[in-house]
């Protein structure tokens, strides 16, 4: 949820010209990256009573939020990855760290002060934490770029269940696969995972539970060479990687291929001062510091051995203990009193405990707390409209709406009825975020917002009511310069980590533009949008009905793609 800082004490007179006061927006330690890596580092340091903010573009989490079950996290008999790090952000809170959801755009991480600017404006920190993890990597098979979203698949949690019945391949010998190779099963007729190694290289454990399943086994030295199909794969060409020798997989009601081929770090975008190997990872010592002082990193993101939840955790806790070091002497150096923190959280308040008694419905205690401290931000009131039918899923969204709107009078509900101008909505039911007048954005959920879609419904009344997520000038000017009337349609699981951005990136879009519109579509309520573009994977971007792209987009990409139709 989002979170807004507190005022600070004038600093004393510095060396440093930069440092003349404390803004609001300044911070001891500002961590990028709110995965197990970067929970770790904030609850070390704001448990050292330094003033800390996470900030994290999509969810609090990381990819560990996908991992239905954890079982070799000391300590810890079973768990599962979004318990773990809910749990870890608590923790954090609780020693008075701050979250902000924001994506950083730029940043001068050299000199004494490092400077951040982000899709919630500027903020500035004496030392940061790089905890930007991992993408996907994609092989460069014949066909991959072809087929994805239309059989070609990149996270089982998001897009298992549209494979149900039929057979599937997963590509890879690491854990990632072999967990992912799990999860499949329940839905594939048959998993297939194909090896380039002449083995697993995860524990055997792990690998001994998945070739213990009835429907799935594997081949080894194996790589696939290109997929061919119509709507979607129906034959597949695979070389042995020892022999040479090539083979074929044919079925004409069509297949799913899942990659699980390592990862790619999400260093793409760093300043060039810090320093990468050759495969992109950030180089750091043995502190997890960088080539840059008062810079760290850690997690997957870093050159390592081992990438799993236990060595990210540790890297966090290591990098924070650094940072602190390196903070304390700037404080000493530059002058600078101690930053007021935000007061720690040990225990529950009496409204929470309260809360806590009764979690029946669609909002948990934890959630209805912080959504009461959003909803006093709101500079004016909003109003929901109920699009109804007769569909089960209207009765769902009226429990949900009911109680959310009595945890604030910023927000209010009410049945929508079409006119004879044509504004009920094409599909339906809907929840239609308008003005308090009634106007509408253009904004609509087509489904409960819940799972991952909750903060996407959240940020988007915020954006409508105001103040709204911090845009930079230049991207606001393009923004209100569309002329052209665009509908931009997101296809979502709510079970999808990699959707919402695209979601609120959208819809960002639509709350400062008359001429777009942006609706989430939840494929679990209404598959015949599914069937309608062959969708396989999500989320899956539509334009204006015709123009149809995978995967997730920020802001940026989601406007260019705009402009460009």
């Amino acid at each position: 949820m989002m979170q807004e800082t507190e005022g600070q004490k004038p600093l004393a007179d510095s060396t440093e010209s930069v440092v003349r006061e404390v803004s609001p927006n300044f911070y001891d330690l500002i961590i990028i990256g709110a995965g197990s890596a970067g929970l770790s580092a904030a609850i070390y340091m704001a448990r050292a009573k330094y003033k800390v903010l996470v900030l994290e573009k999509e969810q609090i989490g990381g990819q560990i939020r996908i991992t239905d079950e954890l079982v070799n996290y000391p300590g810890i008999l079973r768990t599962d990855g979004r318990e773990l790090t809910s749990r870890m952000r608590e923790q954090a809170e609780a020693f008075g760290a701050e979250f902000a959801l924001a994506e950083v755009l730029n940043m001068n991480l050299e000199g004494d002060i490092k400077k951040l600017s982000t899709t919630r404006g500027e903020y500035q920190a004496l030392a940061v934490v790089l905890a930007v993890g991992a993408n996907p990597r994609k092989v460069g098979f014949k066909g991959e770029k072809e087929f994805q979203g239309h059989g070609v698949a990149y996270c089982a949690t998001c897009d298992g269940e549209f494979f149900s019945g039929k057979p599937v391949f997963v590509l890879g010998g690491g854990f990632a696969a072999v967990e992912e190779g799990i999860f499949l099963a329940k839905y594939a007729s048959h998993v297939r995972l194909v090896v380039r190694g002449e083995n697993f290289s995860c524990a055997k454990t792990v690998a001994d539970k998945l070739l213990g399943m009835k429907n799935v086994d594997a081949i080894f030295n194996t790589e696939l060479v290109e997929l061919q199909g119509d709507a979607m794969p129906q034959k597949a060409l695979f070389r042995n990687r020892r022999t040479g020798e090539t083979s074929e997989f044919v079925d004409q009601n069509g297949f799913g291929v899942f990659v699980f081929a390592g990862y790619v770090p999400n260093t793409q975008w760093l300043p060039k001062t810090i320093e990468l190997d050759p495969a992109g990872y950030i180089l750091t010592d043995r502190n997890q510091k960088t080539n840059l002082d008062g810079v760290y990193a850690a997690g997957d993101v870093c050159v390592k051995n081992l990438r799993q939840v236990v060595t990210a955790v540790a890297d966090g806790a290591i990098a924070a203990t650094a940072a602190e070091k390196h903070v304390s002497n700037l404080h000493e150096k530059l002058g600078i009193p101690e930053l007021e923190t935000r007061p720690a959280r040990h225990k529950p308040s009496l409204e929470t405990l309260a809360e806590s008694k009764d979690e029946r419905g669609f909002l948990d205690a934890q959630m209805r707390s912080q959504l009461k401290a959003v909803f006093e931000k709101f500079e004016n009131p909003i109003l929901l409209k109920a699009w109804l039918n007769e569909a089960p899923l209207s009765a769902e969204i009226v429990g949900f709406l009911e109680e959310l709107t009595s945890l604030t009078n910023r927000v209010t509900w009410t049945r929508a009825e079409g006119t004879s101008e044509g504004e009920a909505p094409e599909i339906a039911p809907s929840i239609e975020i308008c003005r308090a007048d009634g106007s509408s954005v253009g904004i609509h959920f087509h489904g409960v917002p819940g799972g991952h879609e909750i903060n996407s419904f959240i940020v988007a009344m915020y954006n409508v009511a105001g103040p709204g997520q911090a845009i930079d000038e230049e991207t606001k000017i393009k923004i209100q310069a569309l002329e052209k009337k665009t509908s931009v349609r997101i296809l979502v699981s709510l079970s999808c980590t990699m959707c919402p951005e695209t979601v609120m990136s959208a819809q960002r879009i639509a709350s400062l533009s008359d001429n777009v519109s942006a609706e989430m579509i939840d494929m679990a309520h209404f598959p015949e949008w599914k069937e309608k573009y062959n969708v396989m994977s999500v989320p899956c971007t539509i334009i204006n009905d015709s123009k149809v792209v995978f995967g997730k987009k920020n802001l940026q990409e989601v406007l260019n793609i705009i402009a460009q139709d």
